[in-house]
Parts: structure tokens; C-alpha cells; sequence
């Protein structure tokens, strides 16, 4: 287990710390204080911005177009290549260009973003500098498949899950201080936090059809990234105790993202049913641990692997 200055030191030296600024520079500029409100499945933006949005470069199609939307897992950041001409962090082999590459006649819209939560569907979204439009104004009636991978910062609770529990484990390296804080009164805060974006997922599923009517659509859970078994502190050093509790919660969040498109209605890619036996403590992980890799992933972010394999289970469905 690393001491409290090891982790202190990886923090500096940019292993945990572009994603603690990238969750918190992205989630904190949503369109308003109010972000925390469930989507409706007609949501409307109101207000105008300070500065100008940036336009999506993608051109839509004169038929059979691809929306891909969501946050990191569907961005892939570092994943090479990556674009970082804007704070979405988007690769250039991330799932969605992986499926359109297999698809005849598909162009692609990519506006999924680093650090997006389910509000950033319908407002405007800040990453660094950048103002990134609502992802639902890429959407038109012409759209024939929506891809969506989204909930996951919502409540802020991959960046509560991971960051304050690894924090947490300095104090605790043997015991369980993160389900221990989380769980002080009779209630367990991260996994009602989980739970609740089922809702959200369905209000934003609910919101693609309407605004595209006639496409398919397909809502991709999150990977299994906490070993079912066993640790690993020098990839992932939560406290001993805290493994099958994040774990749960891992579940816990996968589950409501699978829920909440399947009661809107959409196909849903499992991701984490498919990752089992790829979390960051195997051999052949689909999902980094916290020592970022400039030319492989993010730290805590999917590796090219897991694109591929979501890609594939896309493409088998279709």
C-alpha cells in the first residue's frame, strides 16, 4: 500500500491529478447551479451563453448518420490519437469511429466529452476554456443510430468512488474507511447516488427518440474495473476493505445505466458483463489504473482494448 506522501507525490506527478482537474473543471460548468436536475425527455435550454459554443466539425450526412454521445468512456482519452484541440479528450479509435469505420454509408457526429454528466445532454458544458454545445443539438429526425455511454459523474460519483476513497485508504490502508464514511448513518450515499441515474438514463433515452424518432438506439453500460477478487495496490490502492465495496458500487452504477435504457425502450451493450476478468488488477486489463499513460489511456480511463470490444458488440447487434 502506498504511503500517504507516495500518493501524494503521484498526485504531482500527474497520475490522479488530470483526472481530478478534468472532473472538476467539466462537471463544475454545466449550464447552471441547477445541473443536478434529472433530464425531461423534451428538455429545453434556456439562457445564452457568455461566450460562443463551439460548433461540432462533424457534417451530417445526406442519410444513414451516427450520433455517438456520452462522457469519457465514450471519448477515450489518450486513447491514441487524441484530439487535444478541446477538453473532450476525443480519440480517433474510441468505439464510435471503430463501428463507423465497419459501417457502409454511416458518417459520424462524435460529441461525446471528458467529464460530461447527464445534464450535459441539454446544457452547455465547460471544459477548460471551451464551451461545449448541448450534445442533444446534435441530434436531427435524420439520425439512424444513437450511441449513448453517460452517468458515471453524475452526483460526482466516479470522482467519490475512486478519488476520495483512494485518499481514504492512507489513513486506512486494512479496513474499509470509504464504505466505512459512505455508509455512516444507515445509509450508503454512493449507492443511492447510483441508483438514481437509472432515471436519468431513461429521461435522456426518452429524450433521443424524441429528437430522433427513427433511429436506434443503444445505451452502453460501464466496464467492470474493480477486481471481483484479490488486490492490486500499486495499480489501484484502495484500503483491503474497500475492494468489495467499490465493487458494488461499480455494479451498482453499471446496472442503473442497463435499467434505465432498458426501460426507455433502447438495446443495451453490457460492458460490464463483457469485462469480466479485464478490471485493472489482471493480466490483460480493459481500464487503466492511476498512473496515467501518455499514448494508452487516462488514468482510471479504458484502455483501446475495451473500445474495440464495445465496437464489436455494437457491430454484432447491428
Amino acid at each position: 500500500m502506498l504511503s500517504s506522501r507516495a500518493l501524494r507525490a503521484r498526485l504531482l506527478a500527474g497520475a490522479l491529478l488530470p483526472v481530478v482537474l478534468l472532473l472538476s473543471s467539466c462537471q463544475s460548468g454545466d449550464a447552471s447551479p441547477g445541473a443536478e436536475e434529472t433530464p425531461q425527455s423534451s428538455p429545453s435550454v434556456e439562457g445564452t451563453p457568455s461566450e460562443e459554443p463551439t460548433e461540432d466539425t462533424g457534417e451530417a450526412p445526406a442519410e444513414n448518420l451516427y450520433v455517438a454521445l456520452g462522457d469519457s468512456f465514450v471519448s477515450a482519452p489518450l486513447v491514441p490519437t487524441t484530439d487535444m484541440s478541446t477538453g473532450c479528450l476525443r480519440s480517433t479509435n474510441n468505439y464510435p469511429q471503430q463501428v463507423v469505420s465497419e459501417l457502409d454509408d454511416y458518417d459520424l457526429v462524435d460529441v461525446s466529452c471528458s467529464g460530461a454528466t447527464s445534464t450535459s445532454m441539454i446544457g452547455v458544458q465547460i471544459t477548460g476554456d471551451t464551451q461545449q454545445l448541448p450534445q442533444f443539438d446534435s441530434l436531427t429526425p435524420d439520425a439512424d443510430l444513437v450511441t449513448l455511454g453517460i452517468g458515471g459523474n453524475d452526483f460526482n460519483l466516479f470522482s467519490g468512488l475512486m478519488f476520495t476513497c483512494l485518499q481514504a485508504a492512507q489513513q486506512d490502508p486494512q479496513g474499509s474507511p470509504c464504505k466505512d464514511a459512505n455508509t455512516a448513518g444507515g445509509r450508503d450515499k454512493l449507492l443511492e447516488s447510483a441508483r438514481k441515474i437509472q432515471d436519468r438514463v431513461e429521461a435522456i433515452t426518452l429524450g433521443i427518440q424524441d429528437r430522433a424518432p427513427d433511429a436506434r438506439v443503444i445505451v452502453v453500460n460501464y466496464p467492470q474495473f474493480v477486481p471481483s477478487q484479490g488486490t492490486c495496490p500499486d495499480r489501484l490502492p484502495l484500503a483491503t476493505g474497500d475492494y468489495p465495496y467499490a465493487l458494488s458500487i461499480n455494479k451498482a452504477l453499471s446496472d442503473a445505466v442497463s435499467a434505465g435504457g432498458e426501460a426507455a425502450g433502447a438495446e443495451v451493450i453490457d460492458a460490464y458483463t463483457a469485462s469480466k476478468g479485464h478490471d485493472i488488477c489482471s493480466d490483460e486489463p480493459w481500464v487503466n489504473g492511476i498512473e496515467t499513460q501518455a499514448n494508452a489511456a487516462l488514468a482510471l480511463h479504458p484502455f483501446l482494448a475495451e473500445q474495440t470490444a464495445v465496437a464489436e458488440m455494437i457491430l454484432e447487434i447491428l
